[in-house]
């Protein structure tokens, strides 16, 4: 199996860096109190430093908003993944407690102000890419049970059974959901602001530090990019 970034997507947006932690052999139905401790603590100083009106004009995110503008997705109607988290913590609520991969990624999002999401290596037919929509994969969302397919030129993530991730990072695919049960998993930081690099980099190290921590399992990391832009999971 094989994690790709598209000719034509790196075309388009060549400053896409895309750092991937591969893990195997998880346990991912061990209790996250400890990570929810931590999310409270980085949902204060959040909330202590941003206001809701202020979210949008954070680098990161004003990024974002550009991008899905850039394939034709209203960013006041579709917010990507992490300036959802955002909103939601500065408006005075919790993260959801879901699992051990999910609580961490959430907790790397928001502490970092990126991009984060994940897949379930094992419900994952083929490779996976990240390109433009034809328009005609198939897509049923996270806790949905309809088909809703990708406009086409929408940017997703796709493998050979259909979407599992619309509008770039705004909406999960059911399908390749992470459960308690999820044992090999894939976990995507996205990064398009060069100056972040470092930070990109250190929230890669953290991430994988945590899942081994709250999941244990073998993990390790790469990085896609406009010089490497597809790599061999497993």
């Amino acid at each position: 199996m094989k994690l790709k970034i598209s000719k034509e997507i790196l075309e388009k947006y060549p400053e896409l860096e895309i750092g991937v932690v591969i893990c195997k052999n998880l346990n991912n139905s061990k209790d996250s109190g400890e990570i929810q401790r931590l999310l409270r603590k980085i949902e204060e100083n959040v909330k202590d430093k941003t206001n809701t009106e202020e979210v949008t004009e954070i680098p990161t995110i004003a990024k974002w908003r550009e991008v899905y503008k850039s394939f034709g997705a209203k960013p006041s109607k579709y917010r990507n993944s992490v300036e959802a988290l955002l909103k939601r913590v500065v408006n005075g609520n919790e993260i959801y407690k879901i699992n051990c991969l999910v609580d961490s990624y959430n907790l790397i999002s928001l502490k970092y102000t990126m991009a984060v999401g994940g897949e379930d290596m094992d419900k994952i037919e083929g490779d996976l890419s990240l390109d433009f929509a034809k328009g005609s994969e198939e897509f049923v969302a996270l806790g949905d049970n309809e088909n809703d397919p990708p406009k086409e030129g929408e940017v997703v993530y796709k493998d050979e059974g259909g979407v599992v991730c619309r509008r770039w990072n705004w909406r999960e695919a059911d399908r390749t959901k992470l459960t308690k049960e999820t044992k090999n998993a894939i976990i995507v930081i996205e990064n398009l602001i060069p100056e972040n690099k470092d930070k990109f980099k250190q929230a890669l190290n953290e991430l994988k530090e945590m899942i081994e921590k709250f999941c244990e399992g073998n993990c390790e990391t790469k990085i896609l990019n406009e010089e490497h832009p597809g790599e061999e999971l497993k």
